[in-house]
């Protein structure tokens, strides 16, 4: 399973260039999971009336893979541009979270817990569901099942190694974006998968990034805000750099 590709930089208050952000934006916290606490990072609305939530997973904790990653960074950041509050949190043994690895089973109820407590915070709000690498084999299967879920974004299937057919069913729309060399995810398979998803869905490609889509990371989040402003019709907030 893929490495975690690196972590985010300079969110925490400390950091001259964040610090608006981080003092009105950023809450730290610790969600109830089914296997004791879990460590979550909270971006509340930077639009006043935010037209969804967002939950955003992140990739096999064994490998490295926090919510910091700089994938799951990315599409956090774009989902907030786009006006919506946005939750990351760290799966069951990760970070600062309580439990232990329970190889994808046990981590679909920490999304559900996650799940819950957005639907608790913002009842009004549907709900979108992004996650890379394992962080989507895990969430989208959720996320598919869960009348919550009205939206879905993959980044970096791990169709290699990881059956990802549940996508065949799932109606919802969903967006995919995916690095042309992810060596992961190889194209031929990520293609035939896409092919027999229902609509409406988008796949987008991006021609020689790998599975971290080093030097795509500023297009993949384009990518992300131009199908969320197309599907929500409404302009983006401006939120704090």
């Amino acid at each position: 399973m893929a490495a975690a590709g690196g972590e985010e930089r300079g969110i925490s208050g400390r950091q001259t260039n964040h610090n608006a952000m981080a003092d009105v934006f950023h809450r730290s916290f610790f969600l109830n999971g089914p296997a004791g606490r879990l460590e979550a990072l909270l971006w509340t609305a930077a639009n006043a009336q935010p037209s969804f939530s967002a939950l955003v997973c992140h990739p096999h904790p064994l490998f490295g893979g926090t919510m910091h990653n700089k994938v799951v960074y990315q599409a956090a950041k774009a989902l907030h541009e786009c006006g919506a509050p946005v939750l990351r949190f760290n799966f069951r043994g990760a970070g600062l979270s309580e439990g232990v690895h329970d190889q994808g089973r046990g981590e679909r109820d920490d999304v559900r817990a996650a799940l819950d407590y957005l639907a608790a915070e913002f009842p009004a709000l549907p709900i979108l569901l992004a996650g890379f690498s394992f962080g989507s084999s895990v969430g989208l299967r959720v996320g598919c099942g869960d009348g919550r879920v009205t939206e879905l974004i993959g980044m970096g299937l791990p169709v290699n190694n990881v059956d990802m057919s549940f996508l065949q069913t799932c109606e919802k729309p969903k967006l995919i974006l995916q690095g042309g060399s992810d060596q992961f995810g190889a194209r031929d398979k990520l293609e035939a998968l896409y092919a027999t998803a229902p609509e409406p869905k988008r796949l987008v490609i991006f021609e020689g990034a790998d599975h971290f889509f080093a030097g795509s990371l500023p297009k993949m989040g384009e990518a992300i805000e131009e199908w969320v402003t197309e599907r929500h019709a409404r302009p983006k907030a401006g939120s704090v750099r």
